[in-house]
């Protein structure tokens, strides 16, 4: 039901062709020996191997794949734990059309994507686990953290960013993460704000 759903809604559009579909982590595994796609959307409920290990199978063996995990688990715990293993987006499965469609072109460009109502409860998790910044003070960077932030600001993708770096693309995508945290913003605009507010952004 759920890849008829997904064939239905993507049916037509002229930018996306789905070209395989798996009912198993074995069989996607294998599938994936002949033909791999751009973008990759992951049940992480898939019969036999475990959604979290599986797609740190594929960031290993396929690190050019995007993978963009589909899920009926609405809670940070999930969240945290797919991006964790190399997955750049994470949706339920009750989207609808525009929202799949957007979270398919963002992670294909190398960009996070998390369902807004997600991003707002692990923001909200996350942020119960740190201590409350100190007013007036702000937070202090790193030096990698930085040139990450300034890279943003110019608008370079993640891969782009892991590429000018010679760093991995997984590991790009852990300190947008954190820089999300540790500046307390929700998005790569609010990013962009605290990279011209520091003067980072040329």
């Amino acid at each position: 039901m759920v890849i008829t759903g997904i064939q239905n809604m993507l049916a037509g559009h002229p930018n996306i062709s789905l070209v395989a579909s798996y009912e198993s982590g074995e069989s996607l595994l294998a599938g994936f020996e002949r033909v791999q796609p751009d973008v990759l959307l992951l049940d992480i409920q898939l019969p036999g191997i475990k959604g979290d290990d599986l797609a740190a199978l594929i960031r290993e063996r396929w690190p050019s794949v995007r993978i963009l995990a589909m899920t009926g688990f609405d809670t940070p715990f999930y969240v945290r734990a797919m991006i964790e293993k190399g997955c750049l987006g994470y949706l339920l499965k009750n989207t609808d059309r525009e929202k799949l469609v957007h979270a398919i072109e963002t992670v294909y460009q190398g960009e996070t994507y998390v369902d807004e109502v997600l991003k707002e409860q692990l923001l909200r998790h996350v942020l119960k686990l740190k201590k409350p910044a100190v007013p007036g003070n702000p937070p202090v960077l790193t030096r990698r953290e930085k040139d990450i932030l300034r890279l943003i600001a110019r608008e370079y993708t993640s891969q782009e960013i892991a590429d000018e770096l010679f760093l991995s693309l997984r590991t790009i995508e852990k300190y947008r993460l954190n820089l999300l945290q540790k500046l307390h913003v929700r998005n790569t605009a609010g990013l962009v704000k605290v990279a011209i507010s520091m003067g980072l952004a040329e």
